[in-house]
């Protein structure tokens, strides 16, 4: 799969038959895997170090993004494929004006990082899910005010089947505060991560408008330029997790957490570098569906995934499995599945006016 293929050849790759349809799926299933493998995985970490003995915000925060490094493979690879075709080849695809989108962006997006690890010290991570699953709303609302996106009947049904889920599950939610969380620190976990979802709900369609800039300066947006992006943006994240992660003395502690943690020092520091991984594959799977398809797919897969997140918290962190996660879940695939249908329909309406309009000229 060559990882320089416009947005553009992409798309067109998809109608036509063969290896460039394969190649297209493949890059779409690749990321939509590690968004789910992230959306799921992540918060299920974040909240084993905080139920074990880990009390550091910051520095779960920090891990959120702190696998940005990992991104340095495939955008060193790009690199240096293009200077083997072309000396004269720059260091980066991505425009000045772009990258420095992407650097307030990360800040951002560290500032989301710590809300939501702050409200998540105080919340069960079944609770959690449910705020979050709230951000496929603001997703939505953004996405149309920013970057335009047409709603459909399909997408229209599938928010509202998944805004209905949420709703069950919080029926139950007071009933779920982690022992030893007092009633004032667990709303204010609950508001925060409320607030954290809206504010990631902005910075998906801003991602979007990012790569409209950087086409929009005649240069073709290829996936190399989407690590490129997610690149910096780890990096601006991570720096602003790190200021204050040493403000607080966060990485003074570690040492003494591990000998505290419950599960041994050993797996303390095994829990630390998956958080770091996991979270990754969450930011890139994010921006690659964003780049594939669109936003609202992306805020979909992270919505859908709320349910799965609550059967992973009853069978890793023994949370409590209620009739009303049940219905969210019957609720979340069904909206799942309409949104499926709808991209379907919409697809197959689209191919049938080109082949007539080609037909007609």
């Amino acid at each position: 799969m060559d990882v320089e293929a416009t947005k553009d050849v992409v798309h067109e790759q998809a109608a036509a038959p063969g290896r460039g349809r394969a190649a297209r799926w493949l890059l779409v299933a690749l990321n939509c895997g590690m968004l789910v493998v992230g959306t799921t995985g992540g918060p299920i970490l974040s909240r084993l170090y905080f139920s074990k003995g880990g009390h550091r915000k910051w520095l779960s925060a920090w891990l959120e993004t702190a696998g940005w490094p990992l991104l340095l493979v495939p955008v060193s690879a790009s690199y240096h494929s293009r200077r083997a075709r072309d000396r004269g080849a720059p260091l980066f695809l991505t425009p000045r004006r772009v990258l420095l989108a992407g650097a307030v962006l990360g800040v951002l997006t560290g500032a989301d990082d710590f809300v939501y690890a702050y409200g998540l010290a105080y919340l069960p991570v079944s609770t959690s899910a449910i705020l979050i699953s709230t951000q496929l709303a603001f997703t939505v609302f953004f996405a149309c005010l920013i970057v335009r996106q047409r709603l459909t009947a399909a997408t229209l049904n599938a928010v509202a089947l998944l805004t209905i889920g949420a709703v069950v599950l919080g029926l139950h939610a007071s009933k779920d505060r982690p022992a030893g969380v007092t009633t004032g620190k667990y709303w204010m976990g609950f508001f925060l991560t409320l607030g954290a979802a809206a504010l990631y709900g902005l910075i998906l369609p801003l991602v979007e408008l990012a790569y409209k800039h950087a086409a929009g300066g005649g240069r073709a947006v290829t996936y190399a330029l989407v690590m490129e992006m997610q690149l910096v943006m780890g990096f601006f994240a991570t720096a602003f997790c790190t200021v204050g992660v040493i403000a607080n003395k966060d990485f003074q502690a570690i040492p003494r957490e591990a000998k505290q943690y419950e599960l041994g020092e050993a797996r303390y520091y095994v829990v630390l570098v998956f958080n770091a991984v996991l979270w990754e594959f969450f930011f890139v799977g994010a921006v690659g569906v964003i780049f594939c398809v669109h936003t609202l797919l992306a805020g979909i897969i992270i919505a859908v995934f709320i349910p799965i997140t609550e059967v992973l918290g009853v069978i890793f962190l023994h949370e409590k499995f209620s009739s009303e996660k049940g219905v969210a879940l019957v609720l979340s695939l069904w909206g799942l599945a309409s949104y499926s249908y709808g991209e379907y329909a919409d697809a197959k309406a689209k191919k049938k006016a080109a082949l007539e309009a080609e037909e007609a000229s």
